[in-house]
């Protein structure tokens, strides 16, 4: 089922489907973040990748609680975004030798993630509003706290210490 095809008719298809793109995406994200915790230099760093993963599965157990909340399967339908966000982020990591450049590309990445998630869970939020679904946009907004809450703690990690860190082991 693709975005624009005829699968989706109705309003609820395009807020089921949306639902469905972002399991699909946090699922993804679950089988990256390890890598990122691999990688990762800064012990701070790998602790904030290793607490998202924690947020992450239980970020999915919420998206269970929707699909229950909806009378629906939970089911994934292919993200070609956070595929490309994923795979863009292992091409650049795959890249970089030095690890204080890497960790800030790692930081960059994530925060790409990040950002899809924020995106799309704002859109389910007022969709769910629409759709007279208050339990679920409520159910949803304990997530995208979670995903802007991680946001904000990436850009104090890169703006405190690692982009510093970064620049002068690239001089």
């Amino acid at each position: 089922m693709g975005l624009f095809t005829k699968d989706i008719e109705t309003f609820d298809d395009l807020f089921l489907h949306q639902l469905q793109d972002v399991y699909y995406a946090e699922h993804q994200i679950t089988k990256a973040l390890p890598k990122m915790i691999e990688k990762a230099t800064a012990p701070e760093l790998k602790q904030g990748f290793q607490t998202h993963l924690t947020e992450t599965e239980g970020q999915i157990a919420r998206l269970e609680r929707v699909f229950q909340l909806l009378g629906k399967e939970a089911k994934a339908v292919t993200c070609p975004a956070i595929d490309g966000i994923i795979k863009e982020a292992n091409e650049v990591a795959g890249e970089i030798a030095d690890k204080q450049v890497l960790d800030a590309a790692l930081i960059a990445a994530a925060q790409a993630v990040e950002h899809y998630e924020i995106a799309r869970y704002g859109t389910l939020i007022a969709w769910a509003t629409q759709l007279g679904r208050s339990e679920i946009a409520q159910v949803l907004g304990e997530t995208l706290a979670e995903e802007r809450a991680t946001d904000e703690k990436l850009t104090a990690m890169a703006e405190a210490k690692i982009n510093a860190q970064a620049e002068v082991a690239g001089a």
